[in-house]
């Protein structure tokens, strides 16, 4: 990796990124590639017209995920990588591939707010099938 990245999940619910915990894992909403390349091209973050388009009170209400992948690729990983070792809160390594890692979503905040308990961050794989049992406490995500 050519550049460490440290993300700071209590900035995401400000992000047009993200993505409500309900509606993640449906075909329609799903972020596809021309979304992405298209945030690319703008400002980074792309923050602000969340606020316009949501109000503060469903901003509280609501569990929201952020997709991994432009995090990632903005810290132009080596080209070797293929593996990601998710290090947790509770002092376990969980190693996924580094394809599933880049489609895959960190839940950031339950009910508009910070999660606290096996935070600060959740992982999702993006095609939903853990949604039952998310790894917790993500604190490093180390790849190889």
């Amino acid at each position: 990796m050519k550049y460490p990245i440290t993300l700071d999940p209590s900035v995401w619910i400000f992000d047009d990124r993200k993505v409500k915990l309900e509606e993640a894992f449906t075909p329609s909403t799903v972020p596809n590639e021309d979304v992405i390349e298209s945030n690319s091209k703008s400002n980074k973050p792309p923050v602000n017209h969340s606020i316009k388009k949501y109000n503060k009170k469903e901003l509280l209400e609501h569990s929201y995920l952020m997709p991994i992948q432009e995090f990632v690729e903005n810290a132009e990983v080596d080209k070797k990588v293929s593996e990601a070792i998710l290090k947790t809160s509770d002092n376990k390594e969980h190693t996924i591939t580094y394809g599933e890692l880049l489609e895959s979503f960190l839940l950031f905040s339950i009910d508009g707010k910070q999660i606290k308990e096996h935070g600060p961050a959740y992982l999702y794989y993006g095609d939903g099938s853990n949604q039952d049992d998310p790894i917790k406490g993500i604190k490093v995500i180390e790849l190889r």
